[in-house]
């Protein structure tokens, strides 16, 4: 029996989806976090992208005292080389590709489908994006690094090889340092994945200047113009 899908927060566009970003959220928020910024993005009147927030489920998170909180995964130490439970990561991944099948279910194809996330999320999604079996449109990892730390992981798609992914993190963040996503962005570009790499004069946040760029590097990779 396969697991409950992900309760989520769905912002349909005025026409017709034809595209699709599923944007995860950080450790301790929940869908309602990221949702409000897609007026915020200032897209094109009549685009037809659905955006869907979904929510992590609650469990236990050690380096909280084992409070149970929305997580993508546990999180057992600060040391970047274990910080991720990789069972949890897993789960999780297993959890997102069932969303992207949906949409794909209900005909929108894998290359219009944007993979989106913050910190926890933004981990999941560079880690379910390298590894995806079809073609997407784009990655986007914010405030985040890799799961395996000082490795890419492994199982890497081929079909994702070329796909563009936008790294972005703030220079002061106190959360996830900002040298844990240069060492993603460090083995990314050593494998001659597209990336472009953007910092911002932020901590463990989004910058105005951010959600600019967010809102270009989507048009483009959705053609929306």
């Amino acid at each position: 029996m396969s697991a409950a899908p992900l309760e989520r927060i769905t912002i349909e566009p005025s026409l017709a989806a034809n595209a699709c970003v599923i944007w995860l959220h950080g450790l301790g928020d929940s869908g309602a976090g990221f949702a409000p910024i897609v007026p915020e993005l200032k897209l094109p009147q009549h685009h037809q992208v659905r955006f869907i927030f979904p929510h992590a489920p609650e469990q236990p998170v050690t380096i909280n005292q084992g409070y149970v909180m929305r997580s993508w995964y546990d999180i057992k130490t600060m040391d970047l080389h274990s910080r991720a439970d990789m069972t949890g990561v897993l789960a999780s991944e297993v959890k997102v590709k069932a969303l992207i099948q949906e949409q794909i279910d209900s005909g929108i194809p894998a290359n219009r489908i944007v993979l989106a996330g913050f910190s926890q999320g933004g981990v999941i999604s560079l880690f379910t994006g390298l590894r995806y079996p079809e073609k997407l449109a784009g990655i986007m990892a914010l405030s985040c690094y890799l799961p395996t730390a000082d490795a890419l992981p492994e199982q890497l798609s081929s079909a994702n090889k070329n796909t563009e992914i936008l790294q972005q993190h703030g220079e002061s963040d106190d959360v996830v340092p900002l040298s844990a996503g240069q060492m993603a962005n460090k083995l990314l570009l050593a494998n001659h994945y597209p990336v472009t790499w953007q910092t911002y004069p932020m901590a463990h946040s989004v910058h105005p200047q951010q959600i600019r760029a967010i809102a270009a590097w989507l048009t483009t990779r959705l053609n929306l113009n």
